[in-house]
């Protein structure tokens, strides 16, 4: 991938929500709404004084336990988003940056309407306390996030920023939350009568941050005069493939829909060993980063999920889903000597409406999603933005193929931490 003059790669997911009213603790609630971006939005802060963690130390917390619910509960929501409104199509989002802007969102306490959203973003999130979310949040931002481009490694970067109603009162400890712990830009700005240029700061606050990549994250009219807050964390990847592949040998082969029906893409291939293991009814391909030098502490990859048959990734996504550690547990260990081995080159872009998905989402907010990604012959290009806001098993084989030339599910996932950064699928990477 060329840096500036190649078209940019990434996987890109926005959260963004203008609207909650001030009727979250009335019996009958709004479910969200989700667009290009992910948000949730409420209106009415008015008493939320306090954003804290309540713990003196994150110390007690099983991080690792922590993490190994989140990354299985990150494959379970990909699986719920694919079955609602992206079956048959291709699909990308980015489970962490969901994960980050509701994690801060839930470090909120204070009064009772926003004890009720921590509680329910608790339960779906499916922690025990603030305190869990906040451990691994730390753990990821300090291990996973940190960029490693310097050193050779992937540029890595997140960046978490809050836009607050400057009529609200705020006491210290708040802005200590967001600027010390969350590293957070915080702003007072001015819903009631400039709302729509609010909005425009956020989208280019959203642009900037992910390398042009993300854009329109709010759309019109998703913020106004009752929006009290807005959360948003912008996260941008950009990893070069360990062993790249040569451009001389991606050939146009035919791809098969599902339909009976074929297209002809780019494939890129390679005769070198791979990291591709053979399981009951499907194939897992580990295709590394590269590693900055001296990061022992992290390393990067992608996963494709190939069933053997067209026409099964149904059934193998509801194993993965259904399966708890599915993720940790169908890993290539080692390299394999290949015989056919084919990857299609891709970029696609989704975006869905949270509110017919994540039908748990009972508070009266709005939700919005988008995502992008690209891969090529030298690596792959990711960001994603989230927005919330508030308003009143097989025996080893010798030699494998792997030809991805039907429909297959793909992950960006952190090896030491099992964090999930993208998940998607390709259907047609013609597209």
């Amino acid at each position: 991938m060329e840096p500036k003059e190649k078209k940019q790669k990434l996987n890109t997911s926005e959260i963004a929500s203008p609207s909650l009213s001030k009727s979250l603790l009335k019996k009958k609630m709004k479910k969200q709404k989700i667009r290009e971006s992910q948000v949730i939005s409420s209106p009415s802060l008015l008493k939320n004084k306090d954003l804290v963690i309540t713990s003196h130390s994150l110390a007690n917390i099983d991080v690792g336990k922590a993490m190994k619910k989140q990354n299985d509960l990150a494959i379970f929501l990909t699986g719920l988003v694919i079955s609602s409104v992206a079956n048959n199509t291709n699909f990308v989002f980015s489970p962490a940056s969901i994960n980050t802007v509701l994690t801060m969102v839930a470090a909120s306490s204070g009064d009772e309407e926003s004890r009720e959203l921590r509680s329910f973003i608790l339960s779906f999130l499916k922690a025990s306390s603030t305190d869990e979310l906040n451990a691994v949040f730390r753990e990821i931002a300090s291990t996973v996030l940190v960029d490693g481009s310097k050193k050779g490694g992937p540029k890595v970067s997140v960046v978490n920023g809050v836009w607050m109603e400057k009529s609200l009162s705020i006491n210290p400890s708040s802005k200590d939350l967001f600027k010390k712990f969350f590293k957070a830009t915080f702003a007072q700005v001015d819903f009631r009568s400039k709302a729509e240029e609010v909005r425009m700061e956020v989208n280019a606050w959203a642009s900037s941050h992910t390398n042009g990549l993300i854009k329109d994250l709010l759309p019109l009219g998703s913020v106004t005069n009752l929006t009290d807050r807005i959360y948003g964390s912008a996260l941008y990847f950009k990893g070069a493939w360990k062993d790249k592949f040569h451009k001389s040998m991606t050939k146009h082969k035919p791809f098969y829909l599902l339909n009976g029906t074929s297209v002809s893409v780019p494939f890129m291939s390679s005769s070198e060993k791979q990291y591709i293991e053979a399981y009951d009814g499907f194939k897992v391909l580990s295709l590394p980063y590269r590693q900055g030098r001296d990061d022992t502490n992290r390393n990067f990859s992608m996963y494709f999920y190939l069933p053997n048959k067209k026409g099964e990734l149904d059934n193998l996504l509801k194993r993965m889903t259904s399966t708890p550690g599915f993720l940790d547990s169908h890993i290539p260990e080692d390299k394999v000597k290949v015989g056919k081995f084919r990857i299609p080159k891709f970029k696609i872009e989704f975006g869905f409406e949270a509110s017919s998905v994540f039908n748990d989402f009972d508070l009266d907010v709005s939700l919005y999603q988008k995502a992008l990604i690209e891969i090529d012959e030298e690596g792959t290009e990711a960001a994603a933005v989230a927005a919330f806001v508030r308003c009143k098993g097989c025996r080893f084989v010798k030699t494998l193929d792997f030809v991805a030339d039907h429909p297959f599910v793909f992950l960006i996932r952190e090896e030491q931490t099992g964090t999930v950064l993208f998940a998607g699928q390709i259907f047609d990477p013609s597209v």
